[in-house]
């Protein structure tokens, strides 16, 4: 959903921002849109889980420390990265009942202010709580911008990628303190979930879990590993351990080289 607010025409630029916002980090990325090339990326971890009103303390110190970010751009925008969401199906969705859809799977207030992003390749509807604080900061400072649940775009990403394909699939996004899976059938949605996660084995506990109940043998499934991981972390050794296809995701997107960012900061490089 856009707000808008008047922008002086003469000050805008070429390059775009995209800020991923979650209570155990930030980060930023900016696209130079003469060039078609990321200019900045930065991720900066909180050292422990903070609440919204000091995660808008830090961004508004980021704000005012890093000169890149002290520019004027042409579009910006807010990834609200949180477990406040869950997907509804076209048909069934009225915006009327925003939050009895959440009730059921999230713990909200009656003050909470609630959104939804559609998803065109999916076919539903996304229905979440954003950081409100957050965007009225960026409002106030920038004007018109943008804002979507971070799980939006990591769905709509990798159906993108699974469009065309005939086989079963299991994507697996991790970050520090969660991680998310989403099944594909043929390149169709099948389970969309969130985890919370302290360790190894809670990790491979959750995702073998999730193989059962979709009837997925974990010895010929195919497991995709995206975001915060790599082969020297304990989560990806577990998960090799009880697992025997499992591999770290390919982007689609061509200004991404090196192998590390093909799978890392994913969902913030497939934002623009």
């Amino acid at each position: 959903m856009a707000l808008k607010k008047t922008k002086n025409l003469d000050t805008i630029t070429n390059q775009k921002l995209s800020i991923q916002i979650s209570l155990s980090g930030l980060s930023f990325c900016i696209l130079n849109i003469n060039t078609n090339t990321f200019e900045n990326f930065e991720y900066i971890p909180f050292n422990k889980k903070v609440n919204p009103f000091v995660a808008l303390e830090r961004l508004m110190h980021y704000f005012d420390t890093r000169e890149y970010l002290q520019k004027t751009f042409n579009d910006i925008l807010v990834i609200h990265e949180n477990d406040l969401s869950t997907l509804v199906p076209k048909p069934l969705f009225n915006k009327d009942y925003l939050a009895d859809y959440l009730k059921f799977n999230s713990k909200i207030l009656k003050s909470d202010y609630i959104n939804y992003d559609t998803l065109d390749n999916n076919e539903s509807v996304n229905v979440y709580v954003p950081y409100v604080n957050i965007n009225n900061f960026i409002y106030d400072a920038f004007g018109e911008f943008t804002f979507k649940h971070f799980s939006t775009i990591l769905i709509d990403e990798i159906l993108k990628n699974e469009k065309n394909s005939s086989v079963n699939k299991v994507y697996v996004h991790v970050s520090e303190q969660h991680f998310e899976i989403v099944a594909v059938n043929s390149g169709k949605l099948k389970l969309y979930n969130t985890f919370e996660y302290k360790n190894a084995e809670d990790f491979i506990y959750y995702l073998l879990f999730t193989l059962e109940q979709l009837n997925y043998n974990p010895e010929h499934i195919n497991v995709v590993l995206i975001g915060n991981i790599s082969k020297d972390d304990s989560l990806y050794k577990m998960a090799y351990t009880y697992i025997r296809n499992i591999s770290f995701g390919v982007s689609r997107n061509r200004l991404i080289n090196d192998t590390e960012s093909n799978h890392s900061n994913y969902i913030i490089a497939h934002s623009f």
